[in-house]
């Protein structure tokens, strides 16, 4: 198959959504769908919860809840589909917008009941500044839920952003009878607590048919009919260049924990979501059927096997063939590098490749060559774009409990941190480690790792720290008078950036005032000169 072909069946989306929207659910019944699973693993209640497919570090099957993105291929209707499932849990947003980099399209999951929440708001705007393709699956539409007109008009409101319904919900809560889709003008009966694929799509010739008032009663046959007939003349015929643009979303209504309105989404997804896009660097933009290869790491795992102590680069690839042996080049390191082992995922499951292509997730076996954001080629010295480290909220300084395991705990805060759960900044006087989270759950996550991984015991100490704030200038003068000035707040990152952690936004106004010669950077990206204070 040439490289064309094969780029062509592929299609790599990310989903996302608030904590509890329904998300991991959904994407077992994608997986449930595509063959790659054959029972759905979730269950309402947590005493008896069995682990999700796509939750595989064990703090998450603990807490039930998702906090590392989850990569994993399937096959449907002879595409191969990679899905990367991201963290629901607002403290760790900022692996989820690393993961929104790697991938071509987007399926946001919207509670019925709660509607559009924080959350959903923020990831949408991660998508909006790429411009990403999304498509909306409101979720739980079996419960007692917020009226869908009004919903629709949430949506535009706050994820700005034009939709399109594709299917529609008969009633909702107790009274659910299905949905209507409005793309194919078929009926989907809804039957509750489906754990394997059934398919009960009746054909609808015309609304006005009486099989319709047979199937599910005149009353809400009529409603129906009476929404149907508004929707087609408020919303406008979808437009795919419209939508592959990110100016407007489809959406689908249904309920995922019953596998209900799931189908009619994924086979509109395999026909509308594009094919590997193009990806910029800092020299020029990739096209994905270039020759030569290339891509980025854009998550780092440590111990997916806690027995075999492996760390896994997840690798993106952009353009030409990845091929299992051959030599690539590390641009930040400048050096080549070849993979033995390289493989694909299904949650924790792993198959050894021995070639892979654009818009493929590969697993690479690291000893500590990679961080986020690393690029390999074939020879091409460039840099992808667009994956920086944004500013922590939240500043804690690290303790070591015991002096013994020192060096397991140099190690574990150091891989930890690589992996982008936590930035890790360095105060040159005494070595003292301060971590920068957006979440306080991730200083627990952090806590727990380093001790059930690496056998270090640690506690952390809240430090007073409103932002932190990338220093650059043309002025080495200046910049040097800053930091003997600022001694006390000035520390470094893991690539030996030079960080202002400024004690609150006065002071940090003021500093900027003071000194109009230095820059103030908010995201580590700062080469790129995308800044904006947040």
């Amino acid at each position: 198959m040439s490289l064309k072909q094969e780029i062509q069946k592929r299609k790599t989306f990310a989903i996302i959504s608030h904590p509890d929207a329904g998300k991991t659910t959904l994407t077992e019944k994608l997986l449930l769908f595509g063959g790659a699973i054959q029972t759905a693993g979730a269950v309402k209640n947590n005493k008896i919860r069995k682990t999700a497919a796509s939750d595989f570090m064990e703090i998450e099957r603990q807490r039930g809840i998702s906090v590392a993105t989850s990569v994993m291929g399937f096959e449907y209707q002879d595409l191969l589909i990679n899905l990367l499932d991201t963290p629901g849990h607002k403290d760790f947003a900022e692996d989820t917008y690393r993961t929104l980099t790697a991938v071509d399209s987007v399926i946001l999951v919207v509670d019925s009941v709660k509607g559009v929440e924080e959350q959903t708001e923020r990831l949408m705007e991660v998508c909006r500044m790429r411009d990403t393709p999304v498509i909306i699956f409101v979720n739980k539409m079996d419960l007692e839920g917020r009226d869908p007109f009004e919903l629709l008009d949430e949506l535009e409101e706050k994820l700005d952003i034009k939709v399109r319904p594709l299917s529609w919900p008969i009633s909702g809560g107790h009274t659910f009878k299905g949905v209507y889709n409005l793309f194919e003008k078929g009926l989907n009966l809804f039957s509750a607590n489906k754990t394997k694929i059934e398919r009960d799509v009746v054909k609808v010739e015309a609304l006005d048919a009486v099989e319709l008032d047979e199937m599910i009663g005149t009353e809400y046959a009529d409603q129906l009919r009476e929404d149907v007939d508004l929707i087609e003349g408020v919303y406008d015929v979808l437009d795919k260049e419209a939508y592959l643009a990110g100016k407007i979303a489809p959406v689908f209504f249904g309920s995922a924990v019953n596998n209900f309105g799931v189908q009619e989404m994924l086979d509109t997804f395999v026909r509308l979501a594009p094919t590997p896009l193009p990806r910029l660097t800092n020299l020029r933009s990739i096209a994905p059927n270039e020759e030569r290869f290339t891509g980025f790491v854009f998550k780092i795992h440590a111990n997916i096997d806690p027995k075999h102590r492996d760390r896994i680069a997840f690798l993106r690839i952009c353009s030409g063939t990845f091929e299992r042996n051959k030599f690539f080049y590390h641009t930040r390191l400048d050096k080549k590098l070849k993979f033995a082992n390289p493989a694909t995922f299904m949650a924790r499951s792993k198959n050894v490749i021995d070639t892979a292509y654009p818009g493929d997730v590969v697993g690479l076996y690291d000893t500590g060559n990679f961080k986020i954001g690393d690029t390999l080629t074939e020879g091409e010295d460039l840099q992808f774009q667009g994956i920086p480290s944004f500013s922590p909220e939240i500043f804690k300084e690290l303790i070591n409990k015991d002096p013994m395991k020192s060096k397991q705990l140099e190690k574990g805060i150091q891989q930890l941190t690589d992996e982008g759960v936590a930035q890790l900044f360095i105060r040159e006087a005494g070595s003292r480690k301060i971590v920068g989270t957006v979440g306080e759950l991730q200083f627990e996550v952090i806590q727990y790792r380093l001790e059930h991984e690496y056998g270090a015991k640690c506690e952390f100490q809240p430090k007073n720290y409103y932002k932190a704030c990338w220093i650059t200038s043309d002025h080495a003068q200046k910049l040097d008078e800053f930091k003997r000035i600022k001694a006390t707040d000035i520390v470094t990152d893991k690539d030996g950036n030079d960080v202002f952690l400024a004690p609150s936004k006065f002071l940090l106004d003021m500093e900027r005032q003071n000194f109009p010669e230095l820059e103030f950077h908010f995201t580590s990206e700062f080469k790129t000169a995308v800044d904006s204070a947040g």
